[in-house]
């Protein structure tokens, strides 16, 4: 929240250098906002973010090394402090509209000063009001994460929330060098390319490696087997 003094702690964390400098150039514009920092990836933000303790933390949703939302669950029991987050993100609105109920606001890329001041009016209500306490971080983020089967897998095309049981396996396609998932209704989404095996398998236990092409929803397997 605003400090006593009327300073708002900031920390951007996106592997964008033009964004960031963007970003840090309009929020000049407000003068309670102080950019403690910014970082280019996944490790540097969380070492940042654990140094400045920020009230607002713009976050890139996918950042080279892990995705945003991912980032903060990992944080969820060290970040002991009020820490709003902004995602900053160029994917279009179907993902804000799956994430908007818990986060706190979001930017889109590229953002307008009338974006940006929506959020930070905003920001400023809330800290404002005493009438109805905003969520806590770590509950926001528990909120944030895929809950009940739910994950959020990065495709070509963006990001796509798919329930357990709609997965059927992941194929690893040679000629693209790519991971590909298969759904339960013969669908076929192919992956980001730097997605690797142990990125899908780390998203359930569930998921079992049998070869190196191959990664299998025992669930799914299981649901064959009952027909």
């Amino acid at each position: 929240m605003i400090t006593m003094n009327g300073i708002c702690k900031v920390v951007i964390v996106d592997d964008d250098r033009t964004a960031i400098e963007n970003l840090c150039r309009e929020l000049a514009l407000y003068p309670e906002m102080d950019v403690r920092g910014t970082a280019v990836n996944g490790a540097k933000g969380r070492k940042l973010i654990m140094e400045q303790h920020p009230d607002l933390l713009f976050l890139d949703v996918e950042l080279p090394d892990i995705q945003g939302i991912r980032l903060l669950s990992e944080m969820r029991d060290e970040v002991l402090w009020d820490m709003k987050v902004v995602f900053y993100t160029s994917y279009d609105k179907y993902l804000l509209q799956a994430l908007r109920e818990s986060a706190f606001d979001f930017l889109l890329k590229p953002f307008s000063a009338e974006d940006l001041k929506v959020v930070i009016d905003r920001y400023r209500k809330a800290v404002r009001s005493a009438v109805v306490a905003p969520p806590s971080f770590a509950s926001s983020i528990i909120a944030l994460m895929p809950q009940q089967g739910m994950f959020m897998i990065s495709t070509v095309t963006g990001f796509k929330l798919l329930r357990l049981e709609e997965i059927g396996f992941f194929e690893y396609l040679k000629d693209k060098r790519q991971w590909q998932v298969v759904l339960f209704n013969q669908t076929r989404l192919n992956l980001k390319r730097n997605t690797k095996a142990e990125d899908i398998v780390s998203y359930s236990q569930a998921f079992v490696q049998i070869s190196q092409s191959a990664i299998v929803n025992v669930n799914y397997l299981a649901m064959i087997d009952g027909k």
